[in-house]
């Protein structure tokens, strides 16, 4: 006599089976590209290229990346596969629609790998361009352009795989505004430094070359600039910003 109760276990058996076997699959697949990629030298090759770097911000490697993005899509067979068997779903419709979706998927990923090259390059890019400016407040706009890009990537990526992005963009709109109203705070003396700083290239009160006192400080002018004033005597050199100069007052040193 056939055991029909055998008969409806038998597919979720073999389904947890595959499932089990998938994932040491994985596991293992995962484990030896990792170990084939660093025998190639691949973190030497990428060494110092924008993804690596934010991926090593995360706390990660490329190496590490591709070998889990491996092993995660042989999870995901995994998992479809016991899901097939165990007839969980309309297997034609799920099959449609999975369909349908992977090449949201990897337009996500392909999004968030693009995004993270042209964060890191906007850092370094406005990193490089602010460079002169020797005031402390400047040193946070590398960061805020990075995330600003990650945040908006993260965006873009989410809406591709159907996530409902409005509050996201709420939060978004909420977050612009906070960058501008904290920023017109912390970045007073940098907007007041530039003012400043276009009145003296207008007026030209003092030039490279003058010897002059500002506060404390006395030497010859080197260098005059939207934002800083550099004075150097004989053993030292002064940053000074045009806000400083401003509220201390000039004073030429005539021979």
């Amino acid at each position: 006599m056939v055991d029909v109760q055998a008969l409806v276990d038998e597919p979720a058996i073999i389904a947890t089976a595959v499932l089990a076997l998938g994932f040491v699959i994985g596991y293992l697949v995962g484990r030896l590209n990792k170990e084939l990629l660093s025998a190639a030298g691949v973190p030497e090759a990428v060494e110092g290229t924008p993804f690596e770097r934010t991926a090593q911000s995360l706390g990660t490697s490329t190496v590490e990346i591709v070998a889990r993005l491996s092993s995660w899509f042989i999870y995901g067979i995994a998992v479809l596969t016991a899901v097939h068997i165990a007839q969980l779903l309309d297997t034609n419709a799920f099959w449609l629609r999975v369909t349908e979706y992977i090449p949201h998927v990897f337009i996500a990923v392909f999004v968030l790998i693009i995004g993270f090259i042209v964060a890191d390059k906007s850092e370094l890019v406005v990193s490089e361009y602010l460079r002169g400016v020797k005031l402390p407040e400047v040193s946070i706009i590398p960061k805020a352009v990075k995330y600003s890009v990650l945040y908006v990537t993260f965006l873009i990526a989410l809406s591709q795989v159907g996530v409902r992005v409005l509050a996201l963009m709420i939060l978004l709109t909420v977050y612009a505004a906070g960058v501008v109203i904290v920023g017109a705070f912390a970045f007073k003396d940098f907007l007041v430094s530039s003012a400043v700083g276009i009145y003296l290239l207008l007026e030209q009160p003092y030039s490279i070359g003058d010897r002059v006192r500002i506060g404390d400080r006395a030497g010859i002018v080197q260098e005059v600039d939207l934002f800083v004033t550099k004075v150097e005597s004989d053993s030292e050199e002064y940053v000074i910003p045009n806000r400083q100069v401003f509220d201390e007052g000039i004073t030429r040193i005539r021979d």
